[in-house]
């Protein structure tokens, strides 16, 4: 204990970044004074200035029409002569020259200075210098005149100084909002090869591992990497190497970049945060630029973590792209991993990745030296649900009637973030419906909500439809109930969710990692009632049982193909074939087995499905009268629980077997 307060007070504060301030109304900069604030809005307000007189230069210079004609001196006089002048305006220079324009009575034949002659009714012409008493001349004969300053230098100014401003604008407006980053690491654009990482102190990291349950062997793996970073002259005494990479290995939604974060709060050093899509670029180089420029920062802030998010973006297996040429990936995988043979024990730097998809991942990533540690983050099982729940509930009311364990009995499969989402969802519907607290009910509607989608009780249902959605779903019921090896039922429902009908939900009674053949022919036995219900009563069948029978299709066909359960075929794995991590699944199917082999794959796939299929006719036909109760109860209800299923079985004469 006492190496970690020392640890923490030996933190240096420079790790704890500015935080970004939202300008607040008040002042002409904004931020009531902040300087951050004054200097992001400083420049807006000389780009408003900038566009304002680029927009009077161009309106100026290409939208205010004059058709005047320029004429000599000597063919104004002569103008003069004649008497023809209405009105005459005269722009005055500094050095006492002027710009003369005129309008006359009516047009006339006048000579330009080109020495060209044509009809006009306005002129100007210009003159070395003009004086007041001129003036009084022109106004005697009874000519309006109007004396005004030239504004030739203004536009002269415009002309010179509009090419600067423009290019001004298409800066601040184009290039600077093309390179602002989020957090405010990148501010210039031709910074291509500076790392997008985001950097996260001590002190804005608030997670710890007391905030992570269910992956408690990850967290004990993890313990010891942060027990380095604290005390790392420990390890090195004995000649201990801490690993140089730890890759956390599982499905979306398990806690991986939850576990990445708690590892930094727990040693209280800075944590580099980046997503390995950020790497990558159109423009070749900036990859493996990038990388080098976030390892370098990182040894600068040592000790540290580097996080890198989806390290699949850019991991993934060479040479396996189309045309197999040196991509720009490439290029970023091979500076990865020359930097990480770069580390050295005393940089105190540690490299945590996570990934969904380990299969793609090149081989070089790895090996030992580069991530010795891999970490597996599975979904939690039953104990685990329930640590995660009670996590999750910590800030939430729940009613007197909610038990923890069966929520968690009842959400097999459920990562962590499903569970998250579960309380979320349930905290909603309880807002909705005005109570204070979670009820047992909410939690019910959250969890059917996610599996299928929510209600669809406005949803016109004929009572033909309905009839047999209840015979469909019956069936399922019966089905699983005689059926040796099937799962509990926990409801069954005719209410319309997503794109289903009706549903049927199973309560596991334990957590299973290995399924027997038992277990798998009652699932295909059970998936397929519901279509045997329908046989038997309509005599016909619908399309409800899609589902149903691809479920019971794809089973069948890897108890045959991978799992050894054919007794004509033997333990053999058929398998699907190898797939280029690149080419996707249908254009790389590869089949290493004959015609005949094939041929003999598809009809076992199909004696076990026809198998099982006249099995669920036989039980259905065995016990119509429950059939028929069940669809009854079940059309005049729409909901049956699992104690209300058992009591009309009872009730019946019916008695399913242990399973």
């Amino acid at each position: 204990m006492a190496d970690k307060e020392g640890k923490k007070r030996q933190t240096p504060n420079k790790f704890k970044p500015v935080k970004d301030q939202t300008p607040e109304s008040g002042g002409w900069f904004g931020n009531g004074g902040n300087a951050e604030g004054s200097r992001e809005r400083f420049p807006r307000i000389l780009i408003y200035i900038m566009l304002f007189l680029v927009f009077i230069f161009v309106f100026q210079r290409f939208f205010v029409q004059d058709d005047s004609r320029e004429i000599s001196y000597n063919e104004y006089r002569k103008v003069l002569g004649q008497d023809q002048l209405v009105s005459l305006t005269i722009e005055t220079a500094p050095d006492k020259s002027a710009l003369l324009r005129g309008i006359l009575k009516s047009p006339a034949t006048l000579q330009l200075i080109d020495g060209t002659a044509m009809q006009v009714d306005r002129f100007f012409t210009r003159i070395p210098e003009f004086s007041i008493e001129q003036a009084d001349i022109l106004a005697e004969k009874g000519i309006e005149v109007k004396v005004r300053e030239s504004a030739n230098d203004f536009n002269n100014f415009l002309i010179l100084l509009a090419p600067w401003l423009i290019f001004a604008a298409i800066y601040f407006f184009i290039f600077r909002r093309m390179s602002m980053q989020n957090g405010g690491v990148q501010k210039n654009i031709f910074a291509f090869g500076k790392s997008r990482a985001k950097l996260m102190s001590d002190f804005d990291v608030e997670i710890t591992f007391k905030d992570v349950a269910g992956v408690d062997e990850a967290v004990e793996e993890l313990k010891e990497t942060v027990d380095f970073l604290m005390s790392p002259e420990r390890y090195q005494q004995i000649g201990g190497k801490i690993p140089k990479g730890v890759l956390l290995l599982g499905p979306p939604g398990t806690g991986k970049t939850l576990l990445a974060k708690a590892i930094a709060g727990e040693a209280k050093v800075p944590f580099f945060s980046i997503s390995g899509a950020d790497f990558v670029e159109m423009f070749v180089g900036v990859g493996a630029a990038r990388v080098r420029d976030l390892f370098e920062t990182a040894k600068k802030n040592a000790p540290c973590i580097v996080f890198i998010d989806e390290i699949d973006a850019v991991g993934r297996s060479r040479g396996a792209g189309l045309g197999g040429g040196h991509d720009e990936r490439e290029q970023t995988l091979n500076q990865l991993l020359v930097e990480m043979d770069g580390f050295t024990t005393k940089d105190n730097v540690i490299l945590i990745a996570a990934t969904n998809r380990p299969d793609v991942l090149d081989t070089a990533l790895l090996r030992p030296g580069r991530f010795d540690r891999q970490i597996t983050i599975d979904k939690p099982d039953i104990r685990g649900r329930v640590a995660i729940l009670k996590i999750h509930s910590r800030k939430t009311p729940l009613a007197k009637d909610v038990d923890i364990e069966k929520i968690a009995q009842s959400t097999p499969g459920f990562s962590g973030a499903d569970l998250a989402n579960l309380i979320n969802e349930a905290a909603l519907l309880a807002s909705r419906g005005g109570r204070k607290d979670i009820s047992v009910e909410n939690f019910e509607e959250a969890r059917d909500k996610i599996l299928m989608g929510p209600e669809r009780r406005s949803m016109y249902i004929s009572d033909e439809q309905k009839k047999i959605t209840a015979y469909h779903e019956s069936g399922h019921v019966l089905v699983a109930k005689f059926t040796k090896g099937s799962d509990p039922i926990h409801k069954v429902t005719i209410i319309p969710r997503g794109r289903s009908l009706g549903q049927t939900a199973y309560l596991p009674e334990e957590d299973r990692y290995t399924q027997d053949r038992d277990n798998l022919i009652a699932m295909i036995t059970y998936a397929l009632g519901g279509r045997a219900a329908e046989k038997l009563i309509f005599n016909q069948t619908s399309t409800g049982a899609e589902n149903d029978i691809e479920r019971a299709t794809e089973i069948a066909r890897k108890m045959v193909r991978n799992w050894g359960m054919s007794e004509k075929l033997g333990p053999i794995n058929y398998g699907n074939g190898h797939k280029e991590v690149f080419l996707g699944k249908d254009y790389s199917h590869v089949r290493e087995y004959s015609e005949e082999t094939a041929l003999q794959i598809d009809v076992e796939v199909r004696n076990i499905v026809m198998e099982c299929m006249e099995n669920a006719k036989r039980i259905l036909s065995e016990k119509k009268n429950l059939l028929d109760a069940l669809a009854t109860a079940l059309i005049e209800k729409e909901i049956l629980n699992s104690e209300e299923i058992d009591a009309i079985i009872e009730a019946g004469g019916g008695m399913a077997p242990a399973s």
